[in-house]
């Protein structure tokens, strides 16, 4: 019975508690709406603040508020500018009736003088405060006229300081209206933005002054409220220059509340010092600042007086919603609510140009899905190869069989014989030329022109493979295009994953790599790691100008070998030009494998232009290519083409598309390019510089050798040259090479240059196997010496000749042990 009492309380229970909680957010958040639409979209908030700078006066005597706001306001929120006018002559009558005549008299004229010459003005903007000094200047010059009879140069100093100062208020409060408005738009205020709204909030603050609750200043209370606002939310910057432009305006408004600019001067400072205590901490600020800037009282009373005033502030403060000030920090750069928007910002766009990236590689994927479709044999291939006999057989009949008196007969009565008759013929025709004797007197039975339709058949023939061969050549290039698409279509969505990937965070890795290298004695100013992939370690770190010592190479990389358990070297190092300056380094994973390389390429007849071409790269996915080219013929034309089949293989290979689909692109340009019979060989090595394995793709190029040791291993595949347009596939033929294997790799010139030699694999290996020498530069000079003595001197052909040593990748320092750093980690 308990427990199903206690089944029926416990749902009631929740829809009892969870419901009220989520209708009273639901009646804030409608709230809040109505509150923004009344104040801000229906502009009431300036019929406020118009009625308390009506009331603004400076040295209690100037009004410099009114015309300035007005103006602003007209000429950025033209329809809010009568609701701002009403509150402008509202605030100045609760002075005197004379100030709102003033305050009137000055505005109609500035709208009468500034309509008048509108049609004249060329930037409105610029005009603006001109047209508010002039209006001021003029009118303050007329009242002062109108009430004394007389002019002094008192009043015209005056009456230029208050006209001065509107000149100055139109440019402030022009800055600062729009940002009272509601904006979709994200906005960021910059430094200058900042100030103006708070001179605007201050100045509004002393249309204030003079009223109090329970004998305690609104005034002194609303600004205190405004320092602890903005020290706590942009921090000790921001909060002393609030402090002490706020205090400033009100020291103008009334002289007895100067020092009020150091108590909230000082109670920004403080209070964004201590903004780590959050509310707490700020309020502490001002509390302390008050009691240290009250003390200079004459009496104890005022220093309880202002004690109540700062309490009344911290009260509002600590009222004030967190949503607020978090809302209000996103706009103000500095703050970390700022840099969470700028980083949620720059993630979304990140998002979308990896998105359309996807959707690129997408198109092309389904591009490349449909030019490929036709590739495979289907039943759809084989009625279109039916279709294709019965047009070829509907020619024939229709040249031969159209006129004739037989034409029934054969086609109507005796179809099926008739037909198998015409495709016997063609298929021998096809296969051997002509017609066999048995097959010739049975079609000279059947048909009684025979002999025509014969003729017929074989002249279509000739049509009919033509027409097949250029089909064939378009189903190529075809899937030629379908293979360029997919490469496209994988870098692509490489790319959009590559985007997409974002910095990790490491900091706990970062403060354990800068304590292990600060307990060792290397002084260390900031560690920032980017990547801690295996083999493919990124980090920057920034020192103290280290002398040139080479603290980096023999220290620093050494221990962070050992940290992360790999090799560490220095990728870039830029140090400082002044000895108190810092260097910045750039550490990266070591390759485990390293290729030296050694050339030698001489031109036929010892010219100076060669027709090979060769090409050595690291590329950037830690690979290492090796490629050479052999023009067709020699001289400068074949030297151009295997030069331009070279860069637009490195061009394709850098950009990472798939070795197999660059040398079919490359293929598919030299055959388009030119219709003159011009091709070239490619050879292409890629070394994998983690594992040192390597992938050999050779179109129309002789073999390779590799030598291990006393052993000589042959690698060879066979292909055309390239640029001739047939259906072809690139052989790869993989090997595992090792530290020590020295890659030969030649052009026909030197694999076919020897004189008198039948077999010429047998005399390249045991060549290679005699040389003596493991330099791979020694190695490529004596192979290209030992050619071109066998031809007793003579170069009867373009030669070259290039050989790689594979070797392992070791740094100049070993590793540095440092074991508190691996025991933290475990």
């Amino acid at each position: 019975m308990e427990k199903a009492e206690r089944n029926l309380i416990e749902p009631l229970g929740e829809v009892n508690f969870n419901k009220p909680k989520l209708e009273l957010s639901k009646g804030l958040i409608k709230f809040q709406l109505r509150v923004e639409t009344f104040f801000l979209k229906k502009g009431y908030l300036l019929l406020l603040i118009g009625f308390l700078l009506g009331r603004a006066l400076i040295l209690s005597k100037l009004m410099p508020f009114s015309l300035p706001f007005f103006a602003a306001v007209y000429f950025i929120r033209r329809d809010k500018a009568p609701l701002a006018l009403i509150g402008l002559i509202a605030g100045a009558a609760t002075i005197s009736i004379a100030n709102a005549v003033s305050a009137f008299g000055i505005t109609f004229l500035f709208l009468f003088v500034f309509r008048v010459s509108k049609k004249w003005l060329h930037n409105e903007l610029r005009a603006l405060p001109f047209f508010v000094f002039s209006t001021l200047l003029a009118g303050k010059l007329v009242e002062d006229f109108i009430l004394t009879k007389k002019l002094t140069l008192y009043d015209g100093v005056m009456a230029g300081v208050e006209a001065s100062l509107g000149f100055i208020l139109t440019l402030i409060f022009i800055q600062s209206i729009p940002l009272l408005s509601i904006s979709k738009r994200r906005q960021t205020l910059k430094t200058e933005e900042i100030v103006c709204l708070i001179i605007m909030l201050a100045s509004v603050m002393t249309g204030t002054i003079g009223w109090s609750v329970y004998d305690l200043s609104i005034e002194h209370v609303m600004s205190r409220y405004l320092v602890l606002l903005f020290a706590f939310v942009a921090g000790a910057t921001v909060g002393s220059t609030v402090g002490v432009v706020t205090g400033l305006i009100f020291s103008l408004a009334n002289v007895s509340s100067f020092y009020h600019m150091s108590l909230l001067a000082f109670a920004g400072l403080l209070g964004g010092l201590l903004k780590e205590g959050r509310k707490i901490g700020v309020a502490a600020g001002l509390l302390i600042a008050t009691l240290l800037i009250g003390m200079y009282g004459e009496e104890n009373s005022h220093l309880l007086k202002t004690v109540l005033e700062t309490a009344a502030a911290i009260f509002l403060f600590i009222l004030t919603p967190q949503a607020l000030l978090t809302k209000i920090a996103k706009h103000i750069p500095g703050t970390p609510e700022y840099a969470a928007e700028q980083q949620q910002y720059m993630r979304k766009m990140r998002d979308v140009t990896a998105q359309r990236v996807a959707q690129f590689s997408n198109v092309f994927q389904a591009l490349s899905k449909s030019f490929s479709s036709y590739d495979d044999p289907s039943e759809w291939q084989k009625g279109e190869e039916g279709r294709e006999f019965d047009y070829f057989l509907s020619n024939v009949t229709g040249k031969t069989c159209q006129n004739c008196f037989k034409k029934e007969h054969c086609w109507t009565r005796n179809f099926d014989t008739t037909y198998d008759y015409m495709k016997e013929i063609m298929n021998e025709l096809d296969h051997f030329g002509e017609t066999s004797p048995r097959l010739s007197r049975e079609w000279e039975k059947h048909c009684t022109r025979s002999k025509k339709v014969t003729e017929t058949i074989q002249q279509e023939l000739t049509f009919y493979h033509a027409n097949q061969k250029l089909k064939k050549q378009v189903q190529e290039s075809r899937r030629l295009v379908a293979d360029q698409l997919r490469g496209v279509s994988e870098v692509m969505g490489d790319f959009a994953k590559e985007i997409q990937r974002e910095r990790e965070n490491h900091h706990k890795q970062e403060e354990q790599i800068l304590e292990a290298l600060q307990d060792f004695g290397i002084h260390i100013e900031q560690v920032e790691i980017y990547s801690l992939e295996q083999r493919n370690v990124d980090i920057d770190m920034t020192i103290p100008y280290c002398r040139g010592h080479g603290e980096c190479e023999k220290l620093i990389a050494p221990m962070l070998s050992d940290i992360l358990r790999e090799t560490i070297v220095v990728k870039n190092e830029e140090c400082s030009t002044f000895p108190n300056g810092f260097c910045h380094v750039t550490f990266r994973s070591a390759k485990a494998f390293n290729v030296e390389t050694g050339i030698a390429h001489a031109a036929k007849d010892g010219g100076f232009i060669s027709g090979d071409s060769y090409s050595t790269m690291e590329l950037g996915c830690g690979k290492f290519a090796i490629a050479i080219s052999d023009g067709m013929g020699n001289g400068e034309r074949a030297h151009i083409e295997s030069n331009e089949t070279l860069q637009l293989l490195q061009k394709i290979l850098q950009s990472g598309i798939e070795e197999k689909v660059a040398i079919k692109s490359v293929n598919s340009i030299l055959s388009l390019r030119t219709t003159d019979e011009i091709f070239s060989t490619l050879d292409l090595a890629m070394i994998d510089l983690q594992n040192a394995g390597a992938e050999f793709l050779k179109i129309g190029s002789t073999p390779s050798f590799i030598r291990r040791g006393n052993k000589v291993i042959k690698v060879e595949a066979s292909n055309l040259p390239m640029g001739i347009l047939q259906e072809f596939e690139v052989d790869v033929v993989s090997e595992q090479l090792k530290a020590g294997d020295l890659l030969i790799m030649m052009s026909d010139g030197i694999f076919e240059g020897p004189k008198h030699v039948e077999n010429f694999d047998l005399w390249m290996k045991r060549k290679i196997s005699e040389l003596k020498t493991e330099d791979p530069q020694d190695v490529a000079d004596l192979i290209m010496e030992e050619v071109i003595r066998s031809r007793s001197g003579y170069i009867e052909d373009d030669m070259t000749v290039v050989v790689a040593k594979i070797k392992h990748n070791t740094p100049k320092w070993t590793s540095i042990p440092v074991h508190n750093l691996r025991k933290k980690a475990n």
